[in-house]
């Protein structure tokens, strides 16, 4: 695959997370069955929120070409996709808790939002390190 049609992949990858990301957070699942409320003492809601956000930095990084050859902008451009996370994890739960009835945002919610989107980042951040040091 040539790396026009990879960065067009990965752009098209990175719409498609964000569209999920947004029917996640937004969708009307009443007529789902239960599910266990915890696993291993961990609230399953946290756990999916960890999972949604994990891919972004990723995706991103992927998306807008993110290799860089500079440290220093290897540092900004993880910095700038981890505040645009910031910023969709914000929007995702005052969203819930202003623009649906069915939905709440919760402080909790958000501290999985940030934890999946530092830990993704630290390791996007490292990846692109060590592809500099080759």
């Amino acid at each position: 695959m040539s790396p026009r049609n990879r960065l067009l992949a990965a752009r098209i990858a990175f719409f498609l997370y964000l569209a999920a990301v947004v029917w996640l957070c937004f969708g009307h699942f009443d007529g789902m069955p239960d599910v266990q409320r915890s696993f291993w003492g961990i609230p399953i809601d946290k756990i999916v929120h960890f999972l949604m956000f994990f891919p972004f930095p990723i995706l991103a990084f992927l998306a807008f070409d993110g290799y860089s050859a500079k440290p220093w902008l290897s540092v900004l451009g993880t910095v700038a996709t981890f505040a645009a996370g910031i910023l969709l994890a914000v929007g995702t739960e005052v969203g819930q808790a202003r623009l649906t009835t069915y939905r709440s945002g919760d402080v909790n919610d958000f501290k999985a939002d940030l934890l999946a989107l530092g830990i993704s980042s630290l390791i996007v951040l490292l990846i692109n390190f060590r592809k500099l040091r080759k």
